[in-house]
């Protein structure tokens, strides 16, 4: 072999080496692709996303919560939420009633609770336990069959361990456990996401009460219809099961060079230790109210909302003291330079925020909108599967109600246009002196 030869042969070994590589690299990296596609795929574009529970649903709440998170936190209109709480009810009545209301919504994503009322209020049984079973697998074949990829499968949640008074509560709380590790195995079985409804809450709860007193009730007055505090614990098992990130965003500031925002945060004004920023993704905006159970901001130091779903990091690079003043909107507080060079959650650490108007007027309007479609629901849609006989004999009244159906959803979409009014950009600035 002369050298132009070996030269030839070194070249083509090398080519064959580099696109060995090269494919190994691509391999990897649609790997990784597909990994993190199969970690949020729960809310897929267009998601449409069902709630779904008893009477702690209906009390529109966590559901409020859930539909502000997925609007204003992630920064997404491109999801739809609609909210199915019945009171009084257990699996084996959704499941009963699920192939018809859930027909004027078409979801591709539910979340389920049910559990409370399964218990039937008394210490676990075997034949409890094998009822939910027997139900939950109903709803969820049947969410299967109309159509929902992607579920959380909810655990029911707890009593409060004070006003729960019916017996003991840790009696029913262990009901209400032996449920929570049911509906766990049939989200594995299914192939589906589990939101531990029920720890989220007794860990809190165990937390909360002997730092604000027995008389701070975490699941309710009554024992077992939550307040805000309790539904935002609630909300949080949820989002978790949804697989959201919790990123909102992060801003750093450059004292002595150019600063930068992530998406949803775009800078309009910059100088010397300053932003102005426009963003239309949104911390999560709490109450003022530390201390009562009617307070989601009570809750805080006792779970991990902020810290797991809700970080819009502050990173502050170039200082040359040892602490600096952060002033965001109207509210001003002292940090180290390590704490700002590692990065601070702004939403946890102001307790007042430049969202805070505009992110209760967004509650307010879904607070509307989810009171028209319990209304709605439970008042019309759910009474049509009593008529099924009736609108298969007789076309023109089959007809009639499929307009009041349509007529229906569409006065819901005039509440939720009402809502994604609220959608808009907030514009605040943040200094570092």
């Amino acid at each position: 072999m002369n050298n132009q030869e070996e030269l030839t042969s070194v070249f083509e070994l090398w080519c064959y080496l580099s696109t060995l590589m090269i494919l190994r690299s691509l391999f990897v990296s649609l790997a990784l692709a597909a990994s993190l596609v199969r970690a949020e795929n729960l809310l897929p574009a267009n998601a449409r996303v069902a709630v779904i529970g008893d009477s702690i649903t209906e009390q529109k709440l966590y559901s409020k919560y859930i539909e502000a998170y997925l609007l204003a936190c992630t920064g997404r209109q491109d999801i739809t939420v609609f909210q199915f709480g019945w009171s009084g009810e257990r699996a084996g009545g959704f499941a009963a009633r699920l192939k018809n209301d859930l027909s004027v919504f078409n979801p591709t994503v539910a979340t389920t609770c049910y559990g409370m009322n399964d218990g039937s209020y008394v210490a676990y049984t075997d034949a409890i336990g094998a009822e939910y079973e027997k139900n939950m697998r109903l709803v969820l074949d049947g969410l299967k069959e109309v159509g929902v990829k992607n579920i959380a499968v909810g655990s029911p949640g707890a009593v409060d361990t004070k006003f729960f008074t019916r017996f003991e509560p840790a009696i029913y709380n262990d009901n209400l456990a032996h449920l929570r590790d049911i509906a766990k195995k049939l989200a594995g079985e299914y192939g589906q996401s589990f939101a531990n409804v029920h720890d989220t809450m007794t860990a809190a709860m165990a937390k909360a009460k002997p730092v604000l007193g027995e008389n701070y009730d975490v699941c309710g007055a009554d024992g077992f219809h939550p307040g805000p505090n309790g539904h935002l614990l609630m909300a949080e098992a949820f989002l978790k099961g949804l697989k959201l990130d919790g990123n909102i965003g992060t801003i750093t500031i450059n004292v002595g060079g150019e600063s930068t925002a992530s998406t949803g945060h775009k800078i309009t004004a910059s100088k010397a230790g300053s932003v102005t920023l426009e963003s239309t993704t949104w911390p999560f905006c709490f109450d003022a109210d530390p201390k009562t159970s009617w307070s989601t901001r009570s809750i805080l130091p006792f779970t991990a909302f902020n810290q797991d779903l809700n970080r819009y990091t502050l990173v502050v690079k170039g200082l040359t003291k040892d602490k600096a003043k952060v002033t965001w909107g109207a509210a001003s507080k002292e940090f180290t330079k390590a704490q700002l060079e590692a990065g601070i959650n702004l939403a946890a650490e102001f307790p007042a925020t430049p969202f805070d108007a505009d992110f209760a007027d967004l509650l307010g309007a879904i607070g509307s909108k989810q009171s028209f479609e319990t209304t709605m629901i439970k008042n019309l849609i759910t009474h049509f599967r009593s008529l099924g006989k009736e609108a298969e004999g007789d076309p023109e009244f089959s007809a009639a109600l499929d307009v009041l159906k349509k007529k229906s959803m569409a006065k819901q979409q005039q509440y939720d246009a009402n809502v994604r009014k609220r959608l808009k950009a907030v514009t605040h600035t943040i200094t570092v002196e």
